[in-house]
């Protein structure tokens, strides 16, 4: 089986609807994702998936969240945008994307401060 990594910041705003506490209001963190793909068989130039192609993907899943507020997008109209909820939101829009008979998203990790980190993951291509 092989893994690749591919990193990306993005800046945003959100808020915690229901939070008891500081996070209830509007608030911002420069977000850090990462996204893991695996696969087990490479293609003729011993790659699973370029890199390029890996990271024009996540530019563009993170375009509409940079520099926005997560709250007003439609994606989490019915729910917050917590670490945890932004890491499926893009497992599933990167799937969408890259996934293959080759290769799949495996793992979306959402870091919303240095120390802490939620994450979205499948096994396969599911």
């Amino acid at each position: 089986m092989f893994e690749l990594s591919v990193k990306a910041e993005f800046s945003a705003a959100h808020r915690l609807a229901g939070y008891a506490g500081p996070c209830a209001r509007c608030h911002g963190h420069n977000w850090e994702v990462e996204v893991r793909l695996r696969g087990r068989d490479l293609n003729g130039l011993g790659m699973l998936m370029d890199f390029r192609e890996i990271k024009a993907a996540v530019r563009s899943a993170l375009e509409e969240l940079d520099h926005g507020d997560l709250n007003a997008l439609p994606a989490f109209a019915a729910m917050n945008p917590t670490s945890e909820n932004l890491a499926r939101y893009l497992h599933a829009r990167l799937s969408a994307a890259l996934n293959s008979a080759r290769c799949w998203i495996a793992c979306v990790t959402v870091r919303e401060t240095a120390g802490t980190s939620a994450s979205f993951w499948s096994d396969d291509h599911g």
